[in-house]
Order: C-alpha cells, then structure tokens, then sequence
C-alpha cells in the first residue's frame, strides 16, 4: 500500500475569519494537505511562499495594503519552479477571473463554493496539475475567450492530429502521466505535444489551454 503524497500549502488571505476556516477546512483533508504558513497580506505572504516552499499556494485576488492578488501571483509565477497557485476570491467579474489566469494561475475558485466541493477542487488540482474553476465560471470565461482576439480556431492553429488528441486530454483536467497512458506513448512524448501545443494556440499555461479548448470544441 503506497502511502498518500502529503501537498504542503501556504494561505494567502486578508480576512482572518476565512482564512482561519480554510485552513481548517484543508487539515480535514485526512492528511493529504499540510499548511505551513499563512499570511494576511502579499508581502509576507511572498516571504513565507520563498522560505517555506510549498507546492501549493491558495491566494485571496483582492487585499488591502501591500501587493494585491495578482501582483502577488506574478511575483510567485516569475520564480523558477514555482508552485501552484490558486486564487480563492469572492470575484466573479470576468476581468478578474480572465487577468489571474493569463498570470499564470492553476485555479480559480469562489470563496461562497460549498466547503467540501472547494476541498476537492484544491485536490484534484494539487494531485494532478490540472486546473481548478468554479463551475458557474466556465460558461462566463468560454465567453470571454470568443471575445479575445487572440483566440484562433483549431485548424488556424494547425494543431496535427495527435496534438488535439493531447488538447483534448488538457481540457479533462489530465496530467501528462495520464495523458501517455491514454493515448499509449512516452510520457515525455506528451511534454513535447504540450509544449507545442501551447505555442500553437498562443496560451502560456495548461490552464489557459484548458480554457481555450472548451470554447473551442
């Protein structure tokens, strides 16, 4: 019996009473997420994120003082091998949602979710790489990339056979280790396809590809 990968979080969030909550809400999680620090405002939240190294880093959009959410991502995203981000936000305003992803964020999730389906989203997130959305969002930021003018259709991006394969597999939330089972190749096969995958419809993250693929069939 193999024993679970225990996920080491930092909590970014400017309000006390939430954050206390999730970080509860995440010690529930039998194990599996351990949080190391939390933070009420970007700057010692940057500090904890370069000291402790964590591998997941749940983030507030909107905080007084200091470096807001987004600001905060950048900065964390900038470094080698950062850690995943997911931002936890009352926002649903699709400028917001649109600018944390194109920064480079794994997630976005509403702060008014049921407790138990956010602590899954952070899951699945934190086990596979794959990004984490609020289901009342997809239909609001599908919208939103149809308006982007950078958003091109399949065969603009003349994406080959086996790389809308691999496309389709990023939409699914699936990690690469997934997608070589799937599709029966190397797994670093599958790195490659990705990367030229994300060159070809001109999106800098997998998230962003997962996005671009469910407006575009």
């Amino acid at each position: 019996m193999t024993t679970p990968t225990v996920h080491e979080v930092v909590v970014i969030d400017d309000h006390p009473l939430f954050r206390k909550g999730l970080i509860a809400l995440l010690e529930a999680a039998g194990g599996q997420l351990r949080v190391l620090g939390e933070a009420g405002d970007g700057l010692d939240g940057l500090e904890q994120v370069q000291r402790l190294k964590p591998s997941l880093v749940l983030l507030d959009l909107h905080m007084k003082g200091g470096p807001g959410g987004l600001e905060v991502l950048r900065r964390i995203k900038s470094a080698q091998a950062p850690p995943l981000v997911i931002l936890v936000t009352v926002s649903e305003e699709v400028e917001d949602l649109t600018a944390a992803l194109r920064a480079g964020a794994d997630g976005y999730l509403l702060k008014d979710m049921p407790p138990q389906e956010l602590l899954r989203s952070v899951l699945h997130t934190a086990r596979t790489g794959a990004m984490a959305l609020s289901g009342g969002l997809v239909g609001l930021l599908a919208a939103a990339m149809r308006e982007d003018t950078r958003a091109r259709s399949r065969g603009a991006a003349m994406l080959t056979a086996q790389e809308n394969r691999v496309l389709d597999q990023i939409r699914l939330g699936r990690s690469n280790r997934e997608i070589a089972g799937e599709l029966g190749i190397a797994e670093g096969t599958v790195k490659i396809h990705v990367k030229r995958v994300l060159k070809k419809i001109n999106v800098s993250s997998r998230t962003q590809a997962a996005i671009w693929a469910l407006s575009h069939g």
